[in-house]
């Protein structure tokens, strides 16, 4: 292959990858913004519902089996029930300002016999000398009110495998959790407030949206990157050269 053809294939190679380049990070600029679309909506839409009444049980029990609960969602709900304390699973590697611990997760059940509904209860530190050991929690006998936000079920993280069964767990699958402990579940849980008695709980639960910025920031990166390859590109490859011939 002569020098021209070689100089004008990796001309073109370049300007293959300069056009790859651009693509790319324009995509993921427009995906950021896409995702600060999506976050700035959740977070109006929590603002909106938290100035509506608490709901009840009644709320919850109106939805249709396999029905939509996402109008629920970010719902105030104030609820009477009683904890099925063994039924507790803690929820690994989940931390919370910037340190190691557990969500804490029963279910509520229902005076009137209706569907059990998950309650995340809080957060706790996890011993460092002992990964297997469980915290004490408060188990209130009885009768109790709980408030809080209603909320899809616990987020899953990536496991290996399937978690064994224990009260330590990665992940909670409503349906196998359900079948597991003989329960009827709703398909969403309910994030807890703080109660008037401190219970050595932590609840600093993340408010969707709030980080709505941060995604702006990224657009504004990515953006940026597309723009130097653009410069660097017409720069080395065409002033540059028009230059040298000149």
């Amino acid at each position: 292959m002569s020098r021209a053809l070689r100089a004008s294939a990796r001309r073109w190679w370049v300007a293959l990858a300069a056009a790859v380049g651009v693509a790319v990070t324009a995509s993921l600029g427009f995906w950021q913004l896409g995702r600060a679309e999506l976050k700035a909506g959740l977070w109006a839409q929590r603002e909106a519902r938290e100035t509506l009444a608490p709901v009840g049980w009644e709320a919850l029990d109106s939805v249709q089996p396999g029905g939509d609960t996402s109008g629920l969602h970010d719902r105030r709900a104030t609820l009477q029930g009683r904890w099925l304390h063994e039924a507790t699973v803690f929820l690994d590697n989940r931390p919370m300002n910037g340190r190691t611990g557990f969500i804490v997760v029963t279910p509520l059940l229902p005076s009137h016999g209706g569907p059990a509904l998950l309650v995340q209860r809080g957060w706790v530190p996890r011993r460092m000398d002992d990964r297997t050991a469980l915290p004490p929690v408060p188990q209130p006998d009885g009768t109790v009110a709980v408030a809080g936000r209603l909320a899809p079920a616990p987020s899953q993280l990536y496991a290996f495998g399937e978690d064994a069964p224990g009260p330590i767990r990665q992940n909670i699958d409503l349906s196998a959790y359900g079948a597991e402990w003989s329960l009827r579940l709703h398909p969403l849980s309910l994030q807890q407030s703080a109660p008037d008695t401190p219970d050595g709980m932590t609840r600093d639960w993340p408010r969707v949206g709030a980080d709505v910025h941060k995604h702006y920031g990224y657009a504004l990166q990515w953006f940026g990157l597309g723009a130097l390859i653009t410069i660097l590109y017409v720069w080395f490859q065409i002033l540059v050269p028009r230059r040298r011939r000149g």
